[in-house]
């Protein structure tokens, strides 16, 4: 199973931002997917996951701002991200989890900046 991000670079704060992690060799729908990041400096932290049966999780931090949805079309999962703060300047990583392992995205910077 491969995951690639998609989405990063340099946004400003009112956003949006949009991650893509497309799945490769796997359904997606299959897996509890999650959108981690790792600021400098600290560990990797959730953003956001939803679960096969679609329960979702956001990290207090970005709650209310931050939509995490399954496109299953591209057998992909999206980030999208309102209202963004240099806080949230972090390398993005997307993860797979399911009955056949746990699988890890590259990760994808994301840097706001006015």
């Amino acid at each position: 199973v491969q995951l690639v991000e998609s989405g990063g670079g340099s946004v400003q704060p009112v956003g949006p931002l949009i991650l893509l992690c497309a799945v490769f060799g796997s359904r997606s729908a299959d897996h509890f997917m999650g959108w981690y990041r790792r600021i400098p400096g600290k560990q990797r932290e959730l953003v956001a996951s939803i679960t096969p049966g679609g329960s979702i999780n956001y990290a207090t931090s970005v709650k209310g701002r931050s939509t995490i949805s399954r496109d299953n079309v591209k057998n992909a999962v999206i980030l999208q991200m309102n209202g963004l703060k240099p806080e949230d300047t972090a390398v993005y990583y997307c993860r797979a989890a399911g009955p056949g392992g746990n699988y890890w995205g590259q990760g994808t910077q994301v840097t706001v900046s006015a």
